[in-house]
Order: C-alpha cells, then structure tokens, then sequence
C-alpha cells in the first residue's frame, strides 16, 4: 500500500506524513495513480528534464507541499503545455491529488509527475537550470520561535531553489503567517541569487494569476489573517 512506502530524507524531515487511514479504494487507487506518476529518484536524472513526462512540454514548474491538490490540478489542466512535477508527502493530500486528476474532464494528466516524500531530494536530483518556476504555498509556518529553523525556507533551500531554477524563473511564496512571510523576505533579500519584484504593496496582496484559493486560505482570511503573495525572480 502506498500508506507504507517510505524512503530516504537528505536531512531531517519535520511534519504529518499520514492523516486518515485511507479506505480500500482509495488506498487502491493512489496506489494506481503514483505507479503512473510517481517519480524515481533511484534512476540517474534525465538531460532533458521535458523527459519525465509522456506529452511535449516547453517548460516546467515545480510546486512544494501541495496539500490537496487545488492550484496544483488548476494548473495543470490550464497550462498543458508545461510539465508539473509536484511534491506532497503527506499521504492523505497525495490521495485527494490522485481522485481529483481521475475526476477531471480529461483523466490522468499526462504533464503531471509527483514524489511523495523529502522536496530536497527531488531539488538535489533535479538537473541544474531545468525548471522555469517553483511554487511554495502555505507551508507549514512552524509559528514557534524556537521551531523556525525548521521552516522550509532558508539558505541551504533557497542554494538549491538557486541550482534548479533557469535564469528568470520564478519562486513563489504565499502565507497568512506574517512571521513567515518577513522570514521569507529576509531570507530571499540576503541571497544573492534572488530579488523580490513587488513594485508596491498591491503587488504582493494580489493572489497570483489563475489563483483557484484553497480551503486552508479561506480560513485564514475569515480568521483575520490576509495572506501575502511573494514573488522573487532567480538572478
């Protein structure tokens, strides 16, 4: 069963990995669903990252802690010319994915490939200079002071957001925790490889193009917590 599988983390790995127990079918049909999708890190990464997928794509992105699903199958379905390669290892939201993409209008998406464990290894894995855009919304924000350094954003991260990212691709970051969004900033602002590209404070109070929502924002902003939408540009 996929709620069994487990692999090796680069560093150590902090948060949920199960949930719910998964009901038969649908521990079946993830199961069915990451035998299609999921990527194998165990394989020597391809020159071409456009490889990975089953259809031509001109561009790939790549979207962290995805959670259930929401804007990573949005866009997807809307941009079928590019590959998504999503990362979620938390085994419930992986299975939301997976009965979503079987849902759609068109079925399986054939640009979509998954990893259902540590982001780093796929970032590690990845060749240099392949993917025209990394998304990390809502990420856990461990609100804690002494828990912060377990936040995914920081150095060693952004070195290999830096690695992966084209030149001009894009890192986006969304939050309601305003603690994790001035980690961000001060983050992004002392590394060299990135710069913020808000021009004025509706820039980054406006959700991103083609922004579906999710429940996890909703919440938020009935609880008085406005998110932030950051954009940073790889040098």
């Amino acid at each position: 069963m996929a709620e069994e599988r487990r692999t090796r983390s680069t560093e150590a790995f902090y948060g949920r990995r199960h949930g719910k127990t998964l009901r038969p079918r649908q521990g079946a049909a993830l199961d069915a669903f990451l035998a299609a999708t999921l990527i194998d890190l165990e394989k020597p990464s391809p020159a071409e990252i456009s490889e990975l997928f089953s259809v031509a794509v001109t561009s790939v992105r790549l979207e962290i802690g995805f959670g259930g699903g929401e804007h990573l199958l949005t866009q997807v379905e809307r941009y079928p010319e590019t590959g998504f390669i999503g990362v979620e290892p938390f085994v419930n939201g992986m299975a939301k994915l997976a009965a979503a993409a079987e849902e759609g209008e068109t079925g399986r998406p054939s640009n979509l490939r998954v990893y259902d464990d540590d982001a780093t290894e796929v970032l590690d894995w990845l060749p240099e200079g392949c993917v025209e855009g990394i998304d990390l919304l809502y990420p856990d924000p461990w609100p804690k002071k002494r828990h912060w350094k377990r936040r995914f954003v920081s150095q060693v991260n952004l070195d290999r957001f830096a690695r992966v990212l084209k030149p001009g691709g894009l890192f986006r970051f969304a939050s309601d925790i305003d603690t994790y969004v001035n980690w961000t900033l001060m983050h992004c602002r002392v590394h060299p490889a990135f710069e913020w590209v808000a021009q004025s404070a509706l820039d980054w109070r406006t959700p991103y193009e083609g922004w579906p929502g999710t429940r996890y924002e909703a919440k938020a902003i009935r609880e008085g917590r406005p998110p932030a939408y950051l954009t940073f540009r790889r040098l």
